[in-house]
């Protein structure tokens, strides 16, 4: 009887051996598998169907069509940048005749004032349309990672001494200035940085009416560099406040004014893709208040 259950008992641990072997190698050829598939180098050639159980069989079959799907996807974005490149080269050349023409027949002594207005208006329509395709092709470039935005340790006053909109502000008899009580750094792309704080700029000047102003400041907290940009400008209601960085949203306060409702949906791209926020207060007749969070050294090793 002592014999049959050390028999027992010794197949079962051989049994149960052979299933823990197994299984380990179906885990070990499973992990290579998922490696592979997050390296990028995963091929039909690497796996056999022979060698694979049911469930390295299905992991297999999941992993092959998801390397399948990544090439589509590459594929369709090398396509898309190609087709971006078309499009800015095929519109740049003839807007910018358009309005190169516009502007030599404005000067021709022969036309009369109707034909003067006429000019006029063809001539501020295609700087419209020539700002809209530059606007649109920039956002599909960012979207699509074709401009990549490198942020990198940058002077905030820097940044916003750049904001030049004095003659801007003067124009429309507005107060413009900055305020900046010590010097901040933070981690962001110059260059983008500047067209997403400007195009916050633009707004804040276009929707002031003459006699109020439009104030900069920065301020440091433990995580990021806030920049503020204040207005006594029209305000708005607290539902618009999200929508306004949706491509081509345009509140139907401000449908007379010039515009096409994407500066803000790039800022908002621009920063985001730096690792930052845009927060927004307003109130209805009485201004906005935009704050840019940029986020600090510290931050750098989580972009």
């Amino acid at each position: 009887m002592k014999y049959i259950i050390l028999l027992i008992i010794i197949i079962l641990v051989a049994v149960i051996c052979v299933m823990y072997l197994r299984t380990s190698k179906i885990l070990s050829d499973i992990d290579k598998m998922i490696d592979s598939a997050i390296n990028n180098t995963f091929s039909e050639s690497s796996f056999t169907e022979t060698k694979l159980s049911k469930i390295e069989s299905k992991m297999y079959r999941y992993l092959l069509t998801g390397n399948t799907s990544l090439k589509q996807i590459v594929s369709e974005k090398n396509s898309i940048k190609t087709l971006i490149a078309d499009i800015s080269h095929q519109t740049k050349t003839p807007v910018s005749n358009i309005l190169l023409y516009s502007q030599l027949l404005k000067e021709s002594p022969d036309l009369n004032d109707n034909a003067t207005n006429l000019v006029s208006l063809i001539e501020e329509q295609t700087e419209k349309l020539s700002f809209l395709i530059s606007s649109l092709i920039k956002a599909s470039r960012l979207e699509n990672g074709i401009i990549n935005v490198t942020p990198k340790l940058n002077s905030v006053n820097k940044l916003i001494e750049c904001l030049d909109y004095e003659s801007a502000a003067d124009a429309k008899g507005i107060s413009f200035y900055t305020e900046l009580t010590s010097e901040f750094t933070a981690v962001f792309d110059f260059k983008w940085t500047l067209e997403a704080i400007s195009n916050i700029v633009d707004n804040a000047i276009k929707y002031t009416p003459s006699g109020g102003k439009v104030i900069i400041a920065a301020m440091e907290y433990e995580m990021f560099v806030c920049i503020n940009i204040s207005d006594t400008g029209i305000g708005m209601r607290e539902d618009e406040t999200a929508k306004i960085f949706t491509r081509f949203y345009r509140s139907p306060d401000v449908s007379d004014e010039k515009g096409v409702g994407i500066g803000l949906y790039l800022a908002r791209e621009i920063i985001s893709m730096e690792g930052g926020y845009i927060k927004v207060s307003s109130e209805k007749g009485h201004g906005s208040v935009f704050s840019v969070f940029l986020p600090k050294i510290s931050n750098l090793s989580k972009l």
